[in-house]
């Protein structure tokens, strides 16, 4: 097939990418390299075509059976910093390919997020949770434009008939995160291998679910390739660990003589977070196979490369 995938350069984009070309597909990779990197395709960099453009100005010129929209930055460091066009790149980006695919018969994967569900009263997280989102607080930008694009992706799929795919990504993982990323895995990663302090964030018992990124990447595929018309389905790593559980195992794995610190907890962070994956296990056949465990291990050894 002929595929796009915007955020291609990014750290899940770019596995995807990886995996979509070694499966034989043509890949054209759409990123403006606000939060990723070229590096990160260097491997099947003569295999696709990529173009440098922002989604939000950027309409595709050529036919696509696929599009794996996955263009947002993902991280609350850097959505913070631009919350304005982290908004904009959800809703109207968004909105510019649901055209495109409107107009052409193109599928459109829509990568959306458990920060749908915001700080969440029910645990584990079901779809059919509506969330419990701050919609002007710091990391609205991100959570509320993540739920604009369901949205969209919802009425284009009943007013004007385009195939929609709506993943809800969790906590995800893995080599090709930045090191500056600043999520729970780089952060402990980074600071371990340095044998700086390990920052926890409030008392450090609030809770992640970590899906190893080929597991993530795999049930991407899968729904991508299902018949679930607009009906967002839970991909991540239902194994549920604090985040000092998380320190302790990344300060093993490393050999660090690093310490932990606290600091208060951000504005709006979610105190557990859990997919339940019911729906993706039953309806396309998908359950994450990678331990939190053997996944780090890659992961610390990619780091140390990285930063040695």
């Amino acid at each position: 097939m002929n595929i796009l995938i915007t955020g291609g350069a990014g750290f899940i984009g770019a596995h995807l990418t990886s995996k979509l070309v070694h499966m034989g597909h043509t890949v054209t990779v759409v990123d403006n390299l606000y939060t990723s990197r070229l590096s990160n395709l260097t491997s099947v960099s003569s295999q696709i075509t990529f173009i440098e453009a922002d989604v939000t100005t950027w309409i595709p010129n050529q036919l696509f059976d696929q599009i794996y929209n996955l263009a947002c930055p993902a991280s609350p460091v850097h959505y913070q910093h631009q919350p304005i066009s982290t908004l904009k790149t959800s809703v109207i980006g968004t909105l510019n390919l649901l055209e495109h695919a409107a107009a052409t018969g193109a599928r459109l994967f829509q990568a959306s997020t458990s920060e749908v569900y915001g700080d969440p009263t029910i645990h584990p997280q079901p779809e059919n949770y509506w969330g419990n989102v701050n919609p002007i607080g710091i990391r609205s930008c991100y959570d509320e434009g993540k739920r604009a694009a369901e949205t969209l992706c919802g009425d284009f799929a009943r007013t004007r008939h385009v195939e929609v795919r709506i993943a809800r990504i969790f906590n995800t993982y893995g080599p090709m995160m930045r090191a500056d990323d600043g999520r729970v895995v780089s952060n402990f990663i980074v600071q371990a291998l340095q044998n700086n302090p390990i920052t926890l964030y409030g008392d450090g018992r609030q809770t992640r679910s970590f899906c190893y990124v080929s597991d993530l990447v795999d049930g991407c595929i899968r729904l991508m390739n299902s018949d679930l018309q607009a009906t967002p389905i839970n991909l991540g790593n239902p194994g549920e660990f604090t985040v000092t559980d998380l320190a302790h195992k990344i300060i093993a794995l490393t050999q660090s003589t690093s310490p932990l610190t606290y600091l208060p907890l951000p504005q709006d962070d979610p105190k557990v977070r859990r997919p339940d994956i019911t729906a993706a296990s039953t309806l396309i056949g998908w359950t994450p196979s990678i331990s939190l465990d053997s996944g780090l291990i890659p992961t610390i050894e990619y780091f140390r490369s990285i930063i040695s």
